[in-house]
């Protein structure tokens, strides 16, 4: 997962960056139009943290640009602008959220994870992956046609595990898109071991493949076989 983070306050976007790194976000960071201009042109990302008050240009312009290139990268306006207005233009020039600042960090990461998982799954109800089939709004998983009994935090996880296919993620971002703002509060995360396993022994039950992988001393990720 590669985020870029358009944003001129370095403090902030060090802050991000560092909380980022540790949930095994991988960041980018541009401080100026310029630079900004100069990356989304070069490169793709899963995620754009854009400011809105840049030193040499205007965030809406980034907006606008980012449009005209058909890029399908989502966007997160990260402002202390709030007005309505402010909130509209965004919206309308494409953004797809919109957070004021000050903001907590762990409402970010779990904004940016949400907005990822629309993106991948391309908006639709069903995910499907071989044999595996999600009603995303029922809440309901088939394995084989076999509808399996799955808790909440299991569909939530296996979601983003195949959201985020081929990616290793930490146990610390699963942590956090689990629980989100409690994550901070725990002391560890033991609880995640305790979910992979029982996730992949209800698969495996079913006749399902083996897709969630144990990356040792990093975290998990999801991969065919």
């Amino acid at each position: 997962m590669k985020i870029l983070i358009i944003e001129d306050e370095k403090e902030i976007a060090v802050s991000i960056k560092s909380y980022f790194k540790t949930n095994g976000i991988n960041c980018e960071t541009a401080d100026t139009y310029k630079e900004a201009h100069h990356k989304i042109s070069s490169y793709d990302y899963d995620c754009i943290l854009l400011d809105l008050m840049l030193p040499d240009g205007d965030g809406f312009e980034i907006l606008k640009e980012l449009k005209n290139r058909k890029k399908t990268e989502g966007v997160i306006i990260i402002s202390a602008k709030e007005t309505l207005e402010t909130r509209l233009e965004g919206f309308n020039l494409g953004a797809d959220d919109y957070l004021t600042k000050p903001f907590h960090l762990s409402e970010l990461l779990v904004r940016m994870q949400a907005l990822i998982r629309r993106k991948n799954f391309k908006g639709s109800n069903n995910v499907v992956f071989n044999e595996i089939v999600i009603d995303v709004l029922s809440k309901i998983v088939s394995v084989n046609n076999v509808k399996l009994d799955f808790t909440k935090k299991e569909i939530d996880l296996l979601l983003y595990l195949i959201g985020n296919e081929n990616q290793v993620l930490s146990k610390g971002a699963i942590a956090e898109h689990l629980s989100g703002d409690m994550a901070d509060m725990l002391d560890n995360h033991d609880f995640i071991y305790a979910h992979i396993k029982n996730l992949k022994k209800k698969l495996h039950q079913a006749g399902s493949g083996d897709y969630i992988k144990t990356v040792y001393g990093l975290g998990y990720k999801w991969e065919n076989e």
